[in-house]
């Protein structure tokens, strides 16, 4: 609905009030006068006339009021097949607005759980640390630059549309991980995964959202077995793989099949498809992950890339070769106080042998994380090393 009325009256915040007005009147006539027979067209039906009525007691840009009395109903209906497809692609518009690189790329993420996920203010300000109020004021920011510089609700075309997309899968991933990091909403990873099944849906043919895709349906499978019944997280060594997803993991394969260009999504895919087609820790094929991290480091280096590389590879060639590789990734210092490279260390280095060293390593590393399950657990980590 708002996606619909945003591009009809162009007015985002109207969209949003005339949608949750709707809303109301629902609330107050269906348990009187019952149910329509089409919700959604009855919803919309609602929203588009007091659109309507407020742009013209408002006698605000006549050629919106010609659009908004021209809008078919039928087209309106998100509940009819024949409007089904306008307002998918009016949901894609939207992603596509919300994403545009003249915000910036917090303010992205932030209207996008907003507008398109419908997550509450006061949710999404938890997630970013900040207080509601704070976070209400740089939404009405981005939608004031959005009206302001006139950025058009649109998907963009030719080479607009490649320089763009980027972007948008940028938005996504963090969307994900924000729903899969240990202190996250798991609700922001689902919502994550149904708004790039739309983009995949829509854009066939672009790899790496499928790619995308794969990698979201790979780690998320994972989910139930991350954390024990008493909220504990579980380390990948000690998941039971039964509880894996083995039908998203099926999905993820098949998905991944359709990938022809290795992108930066298409190599971790292709990782995360390694581990889970593994039986155990042990009987993982190190050495290909190894190799898609190169791939990956050579494509996108970063600071984390090259401490998952560093951990791979010591697992395939053994804990020297991987403590080599991350001394070189902390030489820039990049990853000073980051609990997960002390964490890398610390289970290199029990590998190698140094129990003792190893278990102070960990315990370090869980006084700098934040996450009290991830604290627990590095925690009960050294505590399995002491002697």
């Amino acid at each position: 609905m708002v996606a619909t009325l945003i591009r009809v009256t162009g007015d985002w915040t109207l969209a949003e009030d005339c949608a949750q007005e709707a809303l109301v009147q629902a609330l107050q006539r269906w348990p009187a006068e019952g149910v329509p027979a089409n919700p959604a067209g009855w919803l919309m039906t609602v929203a588009r006339n007091r659109a309507t009525d407020v742009l013209r007691r408002a006698a605000v840009e006549r050629r919106k009021l010609h659009e908004l009395a021209a809008y078919p109903p039928a087209v309106a209906d998100p509940g009819a097949p024949d409007g089904e497809e306008e307002v998918v692609d009016d949901r894609l518009r939207l992603i596509f607005t919300c994403c545009h690189p003249a915000l910036a790329l917090e303010a992205r993420v932030a209207l996008t759980l907003r507008t398109i996920c419908g997550i509450p203010t006061a949710d999404i300000a938890r997630a970013f640390l900040v207080s509601e109020s704070t976070m209400t004021r740089r939404l009405t920011r981005a939608k004031t630059k959005i009206a302001d510089a006139r950025i058009p609700y649109r998907v963009p075309s030719g080479p607009a549309l490649a320089e763009r997309l980027p972007g948008v899968l940028a938005v996504l991933y963090l969307l994900f991980t924000r729903g899969y990091d240990t202190d996250g909403e798991p609700a922001f990873a689902d919502e994550a995964i149904r708004l790039v099944r739309l983009l995949d849906a829509l854009m066939p043919g672009e790899s790496e959202i499928s790619a995308l895709l794969a990698l979201f349906l790979f780690q998320h499978s994972r989910r139930a077995a991350r954390r024990d019944a008493g909220g504990d997280l579980v380390p990948l060594d000690r998941q039971d793989r039964a509880r894996w997803d083995h039908a998203a993991i099926a999905e993820g394969r098949a998905v991944l099949g359709r990938v022809r260009e290795d992108g930066p999504y298409a190599l971790q895919a292709r990782i995360a498809a390694t581990h889970a087609a593994a039986t155990s820790v042990e009987t993982t094929d190190w050495p290909a992950i190894a190799a898609w991290y190169d791939a990956l480091a050579a494509r996108t280096p970063s600071p984390v890339v090259a401490l998952n590389r560093a951990v791979a590879h010591g697992y395939a060639y053994g804990p020297a070769a991987g403590l080599a590789l991350l001394a070189e990734a902390r030489a820039g210092g990049a990853l000073d106080g980051y609990p997960l490279a002390l964490a890398a260390e610390a289970d290199l280095t029990a590998r190698g042998g140094d129990r003792e060293r190893a278990a102070a390593l960990f315990r370090r590393a869980a006084a700098r994380t934040h996450a009290e399950p991830e604290r627990r657990a590095l925690l009960d980590r050294a505590a399995d090393l002491d002697p």
